[in-house]
């Protein structure tokens, strides 16, 4: 079968693909595939082994623990989901802990593609010949290891998912999230304005767009500068930014 054109594909190879069947059924995600705003098809690895047991890992030349996904199997399951449609540019993600940071600026750059075949490292890793024959990309969700790549591959197609047009509801929903702006998230209220002794701040209420917007651009300064200080420097800021950075800093040494 052909791809359709009119949505992003992404293909999973994985050796545990319920994994990702069950996730990719639920929410927005499963929503967004029911409209044919996205289509996620999910492949068993094994299929594309030779063996009659289906083998997919062996040990790694030159020793040491632990087992190393095979090149065959992997070559010929990424053949096969590009070859589905071979005149569509494809681009090749392995999960990896060695990778490519995903980030936001990342997410975006891969919500644009057309084709993404993403395949679900395991073990120690991959024949590195499988990488070099494919031109595949290594992406990676965190400093830190995970037993398999099948959450890291949802991760990468919810972030990549939810900018497509049609996605959400609104689509401002989106554009204000925690790194979108290059800066994280401002803090969300709703009902009961009171709880607990803890008030809503009265600027929320105070019907005043302005005020609403400075006070939450200023906590996601706040924010930003407490938890993530790095990214302050990487981000885009007004002269109204750079005068609430200055605030915040005679603020706390007084």
């Amino acid at each position: 079968m052909g791809l359709n054109l009119s949505v992003m594909v992404i293909d999973i190879l994985t050796i545990f693909p319920g994994i990702v069947q069950s996730a990719i059924s639920e929410s927005l995600l499963g929503k967004a595939i029911q409209e044919r705003i996205l289509e996620v098809n999910v492949f068993d690895l094994r299929e594309f082994a030779d063996d009659r047991h289906r083998t997919v890992d062996d040990s790694p030349f030159g020793g040491g623990a632990g087992m190393v996904m095979k090149v065959e199997p992997i070559y010929k399951g990424v053949r096969h989901c590009c070859d589905r449609n071979s005149a569509i540019k494809h681009r090749v993600l392995f999960t990896s802990a060695s990778g490519r940071r995903l980030d936001q600026p990342f997410a975006e750059e891969l919500s644009r593609e057309t084709h993404i075949v993403i395949m679900c490292g395991r073990y120690k890793g991959v024949d590195e010949r499988a990488i070099e024959l494919l031109g595949a990309e290594e992406v990676s969700i965190g400093d830190y290891v995970l037993t398999g790549g099948e959450l890291p591959a949802l991760v990468i197609v919810e972030s990549t998912a939810r900018l497509l047009p049609g996605y959400m509801s609104k689509i401002e929903a989106a554009e204000t999230d925690s790194y979108t702006t290059g800066l994280l998230g401002y803090p969300e209220y709703t009902r009961p304005q009171e709880f607990m002794g803890k008030q809503v701040p009265e600027v929320l209420i105070s019907g005043h767009h302005d005020n609403i917007r400075r006070y939450r651009r200023t906590k996601s300064i706040e924010k930003t500068l407490r938890f993530r200080p790095d990214l302050v420097t990487k981000a885009k800021l007004s002269d109204e930014d750079r005068s609430i950075i200055n605030e915040i800093t005679k603020r706390e040494l007084t």
